[in-house]
């Protein structure tokens, strides 16, 4: 299995990238926004998804572990396969994304080519609790809940590591993971303060 390729971007499509790796050339399948990061002849380190079907070995590349983290949690809703999957990602970024699920925000989501009003419902419902956990590379601490996550770690902490992870900046975490610990009151968990950043986020 591939998971990793670094090499020499050797031809764009509107859709899909050669990738020039010690003279093997690999066709590589990627969101909009990643290619956009790219042009021929750049030397680039893409992160890959290696899919294999009975007819097929197809590899979907990434520019960052949060756009693959969020492949993966796509491709499990039925109905979202890898096109729609890296049509959502082109249309949405890791954030955008983010919030548009916490907050069932059905009309961002129908942005995306493919995805309907029923698919849109799908994906709200489905992975809203499973956003606040995507990101979370620590185990969950006995939070304190002050309102000075960034000194206080445990849960806060965890917090903030998700939506950095999610893709926002590290100032941004913070100050909402503040206000939600705010409202959300002492002991507040992870989860909680990750849900409730991320309404903040979208006010």
């Amino acid at each position: 299995m591939i998971a990793r390729l670094t090499g020499t971007i050797d031809a764009l499509e509107r859709d899909r990238a050669i990738v020039d790796v010690a003279g093997v050339g690999y066709l590589v399948r990627a969101s909009s926004r990643t290619l956009s990061a790219f042009a021929a002849g750049d030397r680039a380190t893409l992160l890959v998804e290696t899919i294999v079907r009975e007819d097929a070995i197809d590899l979907y590349a990434f520019a960052t572990a949060a756009e693959r983290d969020w492949f993966r949690l796509l491709t499990t809703v039925q109905g979202v396969g890898a096109k729609v999957a890296l049509s959502l990602l082109s249309a949405l970024s890791a954030p955008e994304l983010a919030r548009a699920i916490a907050t069932g925000d059905r009309s961002m989501i129908t942005r995306a080519d493919g995805v309907g009003p029923k698919l849109a419902n799908r994906l709200a419902s489905e992975l809203k609790d499973k956003v606040s956990a995507l990101g979370v590379a620590m185990p969950v601490a006995t939070g304190s809940g002050t309102a000075a996550p960034a000194e206080a770690g445990g849960a806060a902490e965890d917090a903030i590591s998700a939506l950095v992870n999610l893709g926002y900046r590290r100032p941004e975490a913070v100050a909402a993971v503040e206000r939600a610990a705010a409202r959300l009151g002492e002991g507040a968990r992870t989860e909680a303060l990750i849900a409730g950043a991320l309404k903040e986020l979208a006010r």
